[in-house]
């Protein structure tokens, strides 16, 4: 990833929606810091996908569904860190996301779903030694920031995680846990192949981006990894905008 490198041997690190993209990367780097890694995925076992998941704990779980998440909480045996990171843009499906059916699977599945898997693994976040203390990681995005009338319900959704973040810092501080979200930006992941192949839509995206590149998943784990790291014992509540300098570049 970088020449940075972290210790977190010890620590049980859960990081949901983690086959691929930034939760892979997330996954990836975790469990080569040290950490005992446990990873979810809608298909029911590690071995139905083509990537070798072989080195982590892994849990079926679907981000839409109450059961599934409370599911997934009760089989942790203990818990350091949390990343919400199950969800996708259900655009990116050929879905209408403005359609109000579709705007609640957004919503549900992107704020609540991730809201839902916090509280439930909240007493054993509460119970942990870890140096630095407990953390709960959301997944915002430029979206969060912008109005992107492709995707209302997405919006909505990761715009909310923004106020939940806050609201859990407070809530949580006083029992250790540190509640912070990273803001990834225009990063390259299954999810948004098919837009970035389109250069009538890459282009003006990477002419606004200081960096003049697109954001790798591991960018975004990077900033997981600090955020949840001793070097970040006196950060929580915040949300880290990691986009190459899109937002600040009006």
């Amino acid at each position: 990833m970088s020449q940075v490198k972290y210790d977190f041997a010890g620590a049980h690190v859960l990081v949901t929606g983690a086959t691929s993209g930034i939760g892979a990367a997330t996954a990836a780097e975790y469990r080569a810091a040290g950490a005992h890694v446990t990873i979810t995925g809608t298909r029911a076992a590690a071995g139905q996908y083509d990537t070798d998941l072989s080195g982590y704990d892994y849990l079926q779980m679907n981000a839409e569904d109450g059961a599934s998440i409370d599911a997934v909480a009760a089989a942790l045996p203990r818990l350091d860190i949390l990343v919400n990171n199950a969800g996708i843009a259900l655009a990116s499906l050929g879905l209408d996301d403005s359609d109000p059916e579709i705007f609640n699977r957004s919503v549900n599945m992107l704020l609540l779903g991730a809201y839902r898997m916090a509280q439930r693994t909240r007493p054993l976040l509460a119970q942990s030694k870890l140096t630095g203390g407990a953390s709960v990681i959301g997944i915002a995005s430029m979206s969060s920031f912008f109005g992107m009338p492709i995707v209302p319900g997405y919006g909505a959704a990761k715009t909310g995680l923004l106020g939940m973040t806050r609201t859990l810092a407070v809530a949580w501080g006083p029992e250790g846990i540190r509640v912070n979200a990273v803001a990834a930006g225009i990063t390259r992941s299954k999810m948004t192949e098919g837009t970035f192949a389109q250069e009538a839509w890459t282009k003006p995206a990477l002419d606004r981006t200081p960096l003049g590149r697109l954001g790798e998943p591991r960018d975004i784990a990077g900033a997981i990894l600090f955020l949840t790291s001793p070097a970040a014992s006196w950060i929580t509540g915040q949300v880290l905008p990691v986009d190459g300098g899109f937002t600040v570049n009006g």
